[in-house]
């Protein structure tokens, strides 16, 4: 009887040993369902954030090439201001500026005036 007695205890030892580990294997896969889930949500708005600054960093590449370009226009200009201000500073402006605006004649130049004629 007391071998009866115990083979019994050790049955429902066992038995509630294999519930506890139902239980516990339960829990695990609960726990296990949920991480997943965080993961996938942290996977999403990770992704989303890398298309997002893809998209943000094409669109500042194509900015700092029209801003490139920009910069290349206005160093030509400044470079034919340049040549124009040196340019101003010649003899060859000033006298021409003279005969144009100012009406200049050299001593050796000969002018040549139309007679206007009345109809």
């Amino acid at each position: 009887m007391d071998e009866r007695r115990a083979k019994q205890r050790q049955a429902r030892v066992r038995r509630a040993g294999q519930r506890r580990q139902r239980y516990h294997n339960k829990q695990n896969k609960t726990g296990m369902i949920c991480v997943t889930f965080v993961v996938l949500c942290l996977l999403v708005g990770v992704s989303t954030q890398i298309v997002r600054l893809y998209h943000k960093n094409e669109a500042y590449k194509i900015r700092e090439e029209q801003l490139v370009n920009q910069l290349e226009l206005e160093q030509e200009r400044q470079e034919e201001l340049a040549a124009y201000e040196e340019y101003m500073n010649t003899p060859e402006y000033i006298e021409e500026l003279a005969k144009t605006k100012l009406g200049l004649v050299n001593d050796n130049e000969i002018i040549f005036k139309e007679e206007k004629k009345d109809p």
